[in-house]
Protein backbone atom coordinates (compact mmCIF):
# COMPACT_ATOMS: atom_id res chain seq x y z
CA UNK A 1 0.00 0.00 0.00
CA UNK A 2 1.19 3.43 -0.73
CA UNK A 3 0.85 6.00 1.93
CA UNK A 4 0.85 9.56 1.03
CA UNK A 5 2.45 11.69 3.48
CA UNK A 6 0.87 15.40 4.26
CA UNK A 7 1.95 16.43 7.61
CA UNK A 8 0.64 20.39 6.53
CA UNK A 9 -2.84 18.58 7.59
CA UNK A 10 -1.76 18.33 11.28
CA UNK A 11 -2.18 22.04 11.67
CA UNK A 12 -5.35 22.18 10.07
CA UNK A 13 -7.00 19.62 12.12
CA UNK A 14 -5.41 21.30 14.89
CA UNK A 15 -7.07 24.59 14.24
CA UNK A 16 -10.89 22.94 13.85
CA UNK A 17 -10.03 21.73 17.56
CA UNK A 18 -10.42 25.82 18.13
CA UNK A 19 -12.64 27.32 15.88
CA UNK A 20 -16.28 27.76 17.39
CA UNK A 21 -18.81 25.09 16.41
CA UNK A 22 -20.92 25.93 13.38
CA UNK A 23 -24.58 26.70 14.19
CA UNK A 24 -26.81 24.27 13.36
CA UNK A 25 -29.86 25.91 12.02
CA UNK A 26 -32.03 22.81 12.44
CA UNK A 27 -31.27 19.14 12.23
CA UNK A 28 -32.34 17.58 8.79
CA UNK A 29 -33.84 14.77 9.89
CA UNK A 30 -36.17 16.73 12.17
CA UNK A 31 -36.79 18.75 10.07
CA UNK A 32 -37.74 16.70 7.04
CA UNK A 33 -39.87 14.68 9.74
CA UNK A 34 -41.82 18.23 10.15
CA UNK A 35 -42.05 18.96 6.20
CA UNK A 36 -45.73 19.08 5.04
CA UNK A 37 -44.13 17.70 1.98
CA UNK A 38 -45.72 14.45 1.16
CA UNK A 39 -43.18 10.86 2.14
CA UNK A 40 -42.42 10.45 -1.59
CA UNK A 41 -41.64 13.99 -2.08
CA UNK A 42 -39.25 13.61 1.34
CA UNK A 43 -38.07 10.24 -0.20
CA UNK A 44 -39.45 8.23 3.69
CA UNK A 45 -39.91 4.88 2.61
CA UNK A 46 -40.97 3.81 5.28
CA UNK A 47 -42.24 4.60 9.08
CA UNK A 48 -42.21 2.30 11.69
CA UNK A 49 -42.47 2.75 15.23
CA UNK A 50 -39.62 4.59 16.80
CA UNK A 51 -37.61 5.00 13.44
CA UNK A 52 -38.37 5.83 9.87
CA UNK A 53 -36.48 4.50 6.26
CA UNK A 54 -35.42 7.13 3.89
CA UNK A 55 -33.11 7.27 0.84
CA UNK A 56 -30.21 9.10 1.31
CA UNK A 57 -30.57 12.05 -1.29
CA UNK A 58 -26.54 12.37 -1.16
CA UNK A 59 -26.41 8.56 -1.94
CA UNK A 60 -22.90 6.87 -2.57
CA UNK A 61 -24.94 4.70 -5.08
CA UNK A 62 -28.34 3.85 -6.25
CA UNK A 63 -30.20 1.89 -3.25
CA UNK A 64 -28.38 4.26 -0.11
CA UNK A 65 -30.65 4.13 2.61
CA UNK A 66 -31.04 5.48 6.35
CA UNK A 67 -32.75 4.12 9.45
CA UNK A 68 -33.25 7.12 11.11
CA UNK A 69 -35.08 7.17 14.49
CA UNK A 70 -37.83 9.80 15.54
CA UNK A 71 -36.10 10.78 18.47
CA UNK A 72 -33.08 13.55 17.85
CA UNK A 73 -30.32 12.06 19.86
CA UNK A 74 -26.37 11.80 19.12
CA UNK A 75 -25.01 8.65 20.68
CA UNK A 76 -26.43 5.08 20.04
CA UNK A 77 -26.26 4.70 23.99
CA UNK A 78 -28.53 6.88 25.09
CA UNK A 79 -31.05 5.50 22.58
CA UNK A 80 -34.03 3.29 24.03
CA UNK A 81 -33.74 -0.11 23.47
CA UNK A 82 -36.73 -0.48 21.71
CA UNK A 83 -35.73 2.31 19.36
CA UNK A 84 -32.54 0.24 18.79
CA UNK A 85 -34.53 -2.74 18.34
CA UNK A 86 -36.51 -1.99 15.65
CA UNK A 87 -33.92 0.26 13.89
CA UNK A 88 -31.97 -3.78 13.73
CA UNK A 89 -35.00 -5.32 12.23
CA UNK A 90 -35.30 -2.29 9.99
CA UNK A 91 -32.09 -3.02 8.88
CA UNK A 92 -32.24 -6.15 7.71
CA UNK A 93 -35.66 -5.23 6.29
CA UNK A 94 -33.40 -2.91 4.14
CA UNK A 95 -30.86 -5.51 3.61
CA UNK A 96 -33.68 -7.65 2.18
CA UNK A 97 -35.15 -5.12 0.02
CA UNK A 98 -31.87 -4.01 -1.84
CA UNK A 99 -30.87 -7.72 -2.32
CA UNK A 100 -33.92 -8.32 -3.88
CA UNK A 101 -34.19 -5.60 -6.13
CA UNK A 102 -30.55 -4.21 -6.76
CA UNK A 103 -28.84 -7.95 -6.25
CA UNK A 104 -25.87 -6.70 -5.22
CA UNK A 105 -22.33 -8.69 -4.45
CA UNK A 106 -22.53 -7.24 -1.13
CA UNK A 107 -23.60 -4.36 1.27
CA UNK A 108 -22.13 -1.88 3.72
CA UNK A 109 -24.45 -1.46 6.77
CA UNK A 110 -23.08 0.96 9.87
CA UNK A 111 -23.03 4.55 11.53
CA UNK A 112 -20.71 7.73 11.69
CA UNK A 113 -21.49 8.48 14.85
CA UNK A 114 -19.54 12.00 15.18
CA UNK A 115 -18.36 14.62 12.93
CA UNK A 116 -14.49 12.93 13.43
CA UNK A 117 -16.16 9.72 12.46
CA UNK A 118 -17.32 11.29 9.22
CA UNK A 119 -21.22 11.84 10.32
CA UNK A 120 -22.74 14.24 7.65
CA UNK A 121 -25.30 14.54 10.63
CA UNK A 122 -23.75 14.04 13.67
CA UNK A 123 -26.00 15.10 15.80
CA UNK A 124 -28.70 12.57 15.14
CA UNK A 125 -27.26 9.51 14.83
CA UNK A 126 -28.81 6.59 12.24
CA UNK A 127 -28.43 3.69 10.10
CA UNK A 128 -26.68 3.53 6.26
CA UNK A 129 -27.45 1.04 4.29
CA UNK A 130 -26.05 0.32 1.03
CA UNK A 131 -25.57 -2.18 -1.91
CA UNK A 132 -22.11 -2.67 -3.22
CA UNK A 133 -20.55 -4.12 -6.36
CA UNK A 134 -17.08 -5.46 -7.16
CA UNK A 135 -15.28 -2.52 -8.90
CA UNK A 136 -18.47 0.21 -8.20
CA UNK A 137 -15.61 2.41 -7.03
CA UNK A 138 -13.95 3.45 -9.79
CA UNK A 139 -11.27 6.34 -11.32
CA UNK A 140 -14.37 9.03 -11.24
CA UNK A 141 -15.01 8.75 -7.40
CA UNK A 142 -10.93 7.80 -6.62
CA UNK A 143 -9.11 9.92 -8.56
CA UNK A 144 -12.25 12.66 -10.22
CA UNK A 145 -13.82 13.00 -6.35
CA UNK A 146 -17.16 12.47 -8.36
CA UNK A 147 -19.74 10.32 -7.91
CA UNK A 148 -21.89 8.74 -10.55
CA UNK A 149 -24.87 7.57 -9.66
CA UNK A 150 -27.05 5.39 -12.36
CA UNK A 151 -30.80 6.28 -11.64
CA UNK A 152 -32.66 9.75 -10.11
CA UNK A 153 -33.82 9.43 -6.67
CA UNK A 154 -37.51 9.00 -7.87
CA UNK A 155 -36.84 6.01 -9.66
CA UNK A 156 -34.92 4.23 -6.66
CA UNK A 157 -38.01 5.21 -4.37
CA UNK A 158 -40.37 3.82 -6.92
CA UNK A 159 -37.99 0.47 -7.06
CA UNK A 160 -37.74 0.33 -3.07
CA UNK A 161 -41.31 1.61 -2.29
CA UNK A 162 -43.02 -1.92 -2.72
CA UNK A 163 -41.19 -3.39 -0.31
CA UNK A 164 -42.33 -1.46 2.94
CA UNK A 165 -46.31 -1.52 2.32
CA UNK A 166 -47.88 -3.20 4.74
Amino acid sequence: MDVLWSPWRYDYIKSAEHSPAAVCDGCVFCSILNNPATDEENFILHRAGYNFVILNIYPYISGHLMIVPYEHIADLERAPAETTTEMMELTKRCQTAIREVYKPHGMNIGMNLGKAAGAGVAEHFHMHVLPRWVGDANFMTAIGETRTIPESLATTYEKLKTHFLA
